[in-house]
């Protein structure tokens, strides 16, 4: 069986994120990249998959020389290799999901697993628009899963609380928090990261289909103000405010 994990180099949640003179992308300078926390959910359950099937666990990304920092982490918990299809420009959630798609293609994989989104942009849709790419099942935000022979049985977060879906290989799951506690890369698995293989390609590019405009910051919060009785703030409430 071949399990391919879609893994993405991010800066970390807290780092201080200021916006680059261009205005359209983050300034680099003095931040911390790490792998993206929900990919490290989707690794381990591909890791618990090999394990019980047996198989491949190969770790596919798209960006530039960096993001070989989150694959050799990767590595390093127990994957068996990886691929960076490199790339340097900007490509919106689509084209990178048609880029992935191809090569998974390539690969013929089985099972695909992927964070729930990436915590820098938060499209949270990576994962349904490969599965619809590649015609396969699609199961989001997946908090359990239990595969037997071909089919999949898996509990997923909704709204107010959580469902169980069936459905069958080959498929794409998406993990969330939850799903199970990620390993800690030991020294032997660090060690031997450092012999495992990323095969870098040049990353096909398909046409964006939507166009980044820019990053502005939130607006500042106004100063609070403090009252001194229930009148007063019912009159603010409905002078200045307009809420009641």
């Amino acid at each position: 069986m071949k399990i391919v994990v879609c893994v993405s180099h991010v800066p970390d949640t807290a780092s201080k994120i200021n916006i680059a003179g261009d205005g359209k992308s983050y300034d680099k300078n003095g931040l911390t990249f790490v792998l993206n926390p929900y990919d490290e959910f989707a690794i381990e359950e591909a890791l618990k998959t090999k394990e019980k099937f047996g198989g491949e666990v190969i770790l596919l990304s798209l960006g530039d020389s960096l993001f070989t920092e989150s694959l050799r982490k990767g590595l390093a918990m127990g994957a068996d290799s990886a691929i960076l299809l490199k790339s340097n420009i900007y490509q919106d959630s689509l084209s990178v999901a048609k880029a992935l798609a191809n090569e998974i293609k390539n690969i013929g994989a089985e099972i695909v697993f992927v964070g729930k989104q990436s915590v820098d942009f938060d499209n949270q849709v990576m994962g349904q628009m490969l599965a619809e790419l590649l015609s396969y099942n699609s199961v989001t935000v997946a908090v359990s899963l239990t595969i037997e022979g071909n089919k999949i049985i898996s509990e997923r977060e909704i709204e107010g609380g959580k469902e169980v879906v069936e459905t069958s290989l080959p498929v794409v799951i998406s993990a969330q928090k939850g799903l199970n506690e990620p390993r800690y890369p030991n020294l032997k698995g660090i060690m031997a990261a450092k012999k495992k293989t990323i095969e870098e390609k040049d990353a096909v590019v398909f046409d964006n289909y939507s166009e980044f405009l820019g990053l502005v910051r939130p607006t500042s919060k106004s100063a609070g103000k403090l009252v001194d009785s229930p009148a007063e703030l019912v009159r603010l409430l409905r002078e200045e405010a307009k809420v009641i």
